[in-house]
């Protein structure tokens, strides 16, 4: 009976995890949508700092429960704002991501309490406790990742997407003509900066500020080098200088800056293999070159000192 209501639970939270990360992976970024909730976040932000109560569905419940935890508000605050940086900006983004940390520690903790049946209390405990602590860390592990990969993409996206936006500018077309056609043509190659764009160009749109909506983009990517370009382009809208040419000379120092991180990346590389040569190669290699002659040598004093005949 106990093997089968196992099983039936290690079935259940698979199929919850597998559920999760379909939706929280499966749309793709809607600019209006983001907006619309940046709009909205920012009206919940005016008024005094109160728990924000979601109304109706399964995921909203979840968050609702998660808030009434003494410290949970705090942490779904961070959990949306790092969702932010990885590029999920999706309405159920935070219900899902938190389903399946929820999920995952309680799978954990089953799978722990399966292989400690039978141990003393102490066993049990000490091993319940590092469940629960590789059960919530590792979620967060797995999203402090997707924050990186979606940061390199931005990177390496940059100085082709700013080439071509000063190209596009060349044509006499405004900047926020420009930004769009930009997104356009970069959707299927880069779709994360061109996302980005799109979002600028939307909220541009709706009446807001150029200069805040720059703002903006810099606080969801947090990197440095679309800091600079938007600094560029608020600069130069603001002076009257040319922005076609202030983006041609920032691609060539965002290029230049690119090869000098592979080449520090390179000469990283030396010293990042010498830790798999010293633990998994030399050993080896020892073996292949001292074991046949420490065999040989015994071979010959056990033989040597044989009794004689």
């Amino acid at each position: 009976m106990m093997p089968l209501l196992y099983a039936t639970l290690t079935a259940a939270v698979l199929a919850a995890l597998v559920w999760s990360g379909y939706e929280l992976f499966r749309s793709r970024e809607d600019p209006l949508a983001a907006r619309l909730d940046e709009l909205q976040a920012h009206a919940i932000s005016i008024g005094p700092r109160r728990p924000v109560r979601r109304r109706g569905g399964f995921l909203n419940g979840v968050l609702n429960a998660i808030g009434m935890v003494p410290g949970g508000e705090e942490w779904l605050r961070e959990t949306e704002e790092e969702l932010a940086h990885a590029g999920m900006r999706q309405r159920a983004a935070l219900g899902v991501y938190a389903c399946f940390q929820v999920t995952f520690l309680l799978a954990a903790m089953s799978v722990m309490a399966y292989f400690q049946r039978g141990n003393d209390g102490l066993t049990i405990l000490v091993g319940m406790a590092a469940a629960m602590v590789l059960g919530w860390l590792l979620p967060k592990q797995v999203l402090h990742f997707g924050v990186r990969r979606y940061r390199r993409k931005l990177q390496d996206a940059l100085p082709d997407t700013v080439d071509l936006l000063g190209v596009v500018l060349g044509t006499g077309l405004s900047l926020d003509q420009s930004m769009l056609r930009v997104s356009e043509e970069m959707e299927f190659i880069y779709p994360e900066l061109a996302a980005e764009f799109a979002t600028v160009v939307m909220q541009v749109k709706a009446g807001q500020e150029r200069a805040k909506a720059f703002k903006q983009l810099v606080r969801r990517t947090g990197i440095e080098d679309i800091k600079a370009l938007a600094a560029n382009i608020v600069q130069s809208e603001r002076f009257g200088t040319s922005l076609s040419v202030a983006l041609r000379i920032y691609a060539d120092s965002l290029r230049r800056n690119r090869r000098l991180r592979a080449e520090a990346a390179v000469a990283k590389a030396g010293i990042k293999m010498l830790f798999p040569i010293v633990v998994f190669i030399l050993p080896a290699m020892f073996v292949i070159t001292l074991v046949p002659g420490v065999i040989i040598v015994m071979h010959s004093m056990s033989t040597g000192l044989g009794p004689a005949r």
